[in-house]
């Protein structure tokens, strides 16, 4: 029978669930979470922001989406601030941020499992 410490699964943990990393300067890299790490609240959260996002025909900003998709999930509401402001209004780099981190997160997936 194989033993496992509880580091060896915190370390399988870490390896599967890892964060979506962007580094905007020299001095910041933005970790975005994945989700199964979020708090419960800021999953729940999540899920409905990309409701909204895939919602058809729906009058949304997905520019306000996306940057709160962000915010949400980034390791620090500062570092967050910093990539979008190095993103400015170019929505087409903000909904390719957030498709590497669905990408990398399998956001969908992973946070309707762990509800």
């Amino acid at each position: 029978m194989a033993q496992f410490s509880l580091d060896d699964i915190r370390a399988a943990a870490d390896a599967k669930y890892s964060s979506t990393d962007i580094e905007v300067d020299e001095k910041t890299t933005v970790h975005l979470l994945n989700p199964l790490r979020l708090p419960k609240e800021k999953r729940e959260k999540l899920m409905h922001l990309q409701d909204e996002l895939d919602a058809e025909g729906s009058d949304v900003d997905q520019e306000q989406l996306l940057a709160d998709a962000i915010r949400l999930v980034a390791d620090h509401p500062k570092k967050a601030e910093i990539l979008l402001s190095a993103v400015g209004d170019d929505l087409a780099v903000l909904a390719q941020i957030f498709e590497t981190y669905g990408k990398g997160a399998q956001v969908g997936e992973a946070s309707a499992s762990a509800s």
